[in-house]
């Protein structure tokens, strides 16, 4: 039988105990070194002798104290280091967040990503936060958004529901953007989300069976995509942001866990979803670092 004394030991126990792992979730892990996380593959259809390494950054959410222009750079010297063949940022670079001791707006996030090198250049897509923190592109209807203007600015391309075709090793190759599936807001007379993605139109610019890289930051256009793309790379829900053995309690898709984090196969088709750097609505990670996602496509 329990005693007062030790009921009391047992609560105040708890107690530290929660707030130990709160102080950790809020102020550590956010601010851990970031990892990278490795993946090696052969997509299907993929040409033989094509070996590509893909450096991804998504959802940095750029705000104070958590993700600084400083250490938005010092993100930047890590990618580079990778060596990279290529890289994408995968959209979401606004705060995402009210909880920020200071804001830091697109004039300072945008510079710090332009460190960024590679031999097949720096692409990137817009983020549902990107479009939602833009109140005039939210008015209209339409961008482009301060995101974009300062993407470009500080010369990183943004493919909204656009393509490149690039080339490594005398092999061709597609990177394809979408615009992002949850662009438009309630209100200003619409009575519900509207994405501004199509998917079809975008790949529908693709005119030869090189093979497709499709950046897309909601996964949840995954099970629509074709068997013509290779790749498809999304972020937007940060592994859950609290991830224990392999399962998010809250997960920003419809799909639930389904497409929460990491490599999925489906029917033959492949998705990586990064766990992102920073976080949304809660400045909150446990079990889930911030990490950089560096994929090795082609290899043996």
């Amino acid at each position: 039988m329990i005693t007062r004394r030790g009921f009391l030991r047992f609560i105040g126990s708890s107690f530290l105990s929660a707030v130990s792992l709160s102080a950790y979730a809020v102020g550590i892990e956010p601010m851990l070194l970031t990892h990278v996380k490795r993946y090696s593959l052969t997509p299907p259809h993929w040409p033989v002798g094509l070996r590509l390494r893909v450096v991804a950054l998504a959802d940095i959410h750029a705000c104070r104290p958590w993700m600084t222009p400083e250490r938005i750079a010092s993100l930047v010297e890590q990618a580079n280091a990778l060596q990279p063949d290529l890289i994408v940022l995968l959209g979401d670079y606004a705060a995402g967040t009210r909880l920020v001791s200071d804001w830091v707006d697109a004039s300072e996030w945008a510079p710090a990503l332009s460190g960024l090198k590679a031999p097949l250049g720096v692409w990137s897509i817009l983020g549902n936060h990107d479009w939602w923190d833009d109140r005039s592109a939210q008015q209209a209807g339409a961008g482009p958004t301060i995101a974009r203007i300062a993407l470009e600015r500080a010369g990183i391309p943004v493919l909204e529901n656009d393509v490149v075709r690039l080339e490594k090793d005398g092999h061709g190759f597609w990177l394809a953007g979408l615009a992002d599936q949850l662009a438009l807001r309630p209100g200003w007379g619409r009575t519900r989300f509207k994405g501004l993605d199509d998917l079809r139109g975008t790949l529908a610019k693709v005119n030869d069976r090189s093979p497709v890289i499709l950046l897309a930051h909601e996964p949840d256009i995954f099970p629509k995509v074709p068997w013509q793309v290779s790749l498809t790379l999304s972020g937007h829900t940060h592994g859950g942001q609290v991830r224990l053995f392999g399962y998010s309690p809250v997960v920003p898709s419809r799909f639930g866990n389904r497409y929460a984090y990491g490599h999925i196969v489906e029917h033959d088709r492949n998705l990586i979803v990064s766990g992102g750097l920073g976080f949304s609505i809660l400045p909150v990670r446990f079990g889930m670092r911030p990490e950089i996602v560096s994929i090795d496509l082609g290899s043996p």
